[in-house]
């Protein structure tokens, strides 16, 4: 059984969206449970219309909700140890839950994790990696907003807790890293970039496999199973991609209403209009994942439907199911085992 923390008012409609969305994924989960956190007066009467998901889950109820306009210094101040944010966190510490899933605030969301879960012991800071669709299927980008900026080191670390994502979701043994730069070639790009090039080649992980530098049209095509880049530029790649994917939807719908011509072709093409429909549907890659903290947080979309809950709440199932944070902590220990200096009679 895997146990779903969810913070029921999270996102711009709260229990309206995101209890629906728990129960599209029990649907398609039978093994999940949830600890829901949520303000009773707003959630019981939505939760009442699911008896099925009501079976499966505790309710809390708390004090306050975190708003989507908070600071964050602010939300973890007035919201620490009682609102429906940080209590469905905790639950992942105090291991009543195995993934915690929330659509609210990012800001927010990020500085209540790193106070309450804390960063793995050599991570310096986490990351937000996001799942993108790509030619080939799907791939992981991070940071995509975590952090701004980041030394050799970090972009390092992303690699690492990235590989291990990639093993844990899509089950590749060893998955190919690409470095977001500005060419391909070795001597283009910042310095922090090239040394974690560097840095990357003279691992020789086997968990693993550093292909390059990538550029951004490699996001779409899908290079690489893992991008990795520091969290300003990847956060502006995927506000792009989300705005490209947006415009191109609007240009196809004003094209096939503008004449009579047009709306019959639509007609005879109408499965192949649902099909691109359904590849650029943000809903079905919902979800980023926090990593480097100890324990488990994803990030729905504010703005989801109840499609788009149950797509991040399946990412959280397949991070707990797949053994995230496990992968990761092996990937850490043995990058870590291969940095240290020889004792003994070896070092001679």
């Amino acid at each position: 059984m895997i146990r779903i923390s969810l913070d029921l008012m999270g996102g711009d409609y709260g229990p309206q969206v995101v209890i629906p969305g728990a129960a599209k994924a029990l649907e398609r989960h039978p093994d999940i449970s949830f600890v829901m956190y949520g303000l009773k007066e707003q959630c019981e009467p939505v939760l009442d219309s699911f008896p099925k998901l009501k079976e499966r889950s505790v309710f809390h109820d708390c004090e306050l909700a975190v708003r989507m306009d908070e600071k964050p210094s602010q939300a973890l101040r007035r919201g620490r140890y009682i609102s429906t944010m940080w209590r469905s966190i905790e639950a992942v510490k105090t291991k009543e839950a195995d993934v915690a899933v929330s659509a609210g605030n990012t800001g927010a969301l990020m500085a209540m994790a790193k106070f309450c879960l804390r960063t793995m012991a050599s991570i310096e800071r986490p990351a937000i990696a996001a799942i993108w669709p790509t030619l080939k299927g799907e791939s992981i980008v991070l940071d995509v907003g975590a952090t701004i900026g980041a030394d050799s080191q970090q972009l390092m670390d992303f690699a690492l807790m990235g590989g291990a994502m990639a093993r844990a979701l899509f089950e590749i043994e060893r998955p190919t890293i690409g470095l977001l730069n500005v060419g391909v070639e070795e001597v283009k790009g910042q310095e922090e970039v090239k040394e974690a090039g560097r840095l990357l080649r003279e691992a020789n992980l086997h968990s693993l496999e550093y292909f390059g530098f990538v550029e951004g049209n490699d996001l779409g095509k899908g290079t690489v199973d893992v991008v990795v880049t520091e969290g300003f530029a990847g956060n502006i790649a995927l506000k792009a991609a989300e705005g490209t994917a947006r415009q191109i939807a609007e240009y196809l719908r004003a094209a096939m209403s503008r004449t009579l011509l047009a709306r019959i072709g639509y007609l005879f093409a109408k499965g192949a209009f649902d099909m691109l429909r359904e590849k650029m549907d943000p809903s079905k890659v919902n979800g980023g994942v926090f990593l480097g903290l100890n324990g488990v947080v994803i990030k729905s979309h504010g703005g989801a439907n109840a499609e788009g809950i149950a797509a991040a709440i399946e990412v959280g199932y397949d991070m707990a199911k797949n053994g995230l944070n496990q992968k990761i902590e092996k990937d850490l220990q043995e990058y870590h085992a291969k940095r240290q200096p020889p004792i003994g009679p070896e070092a001679a």
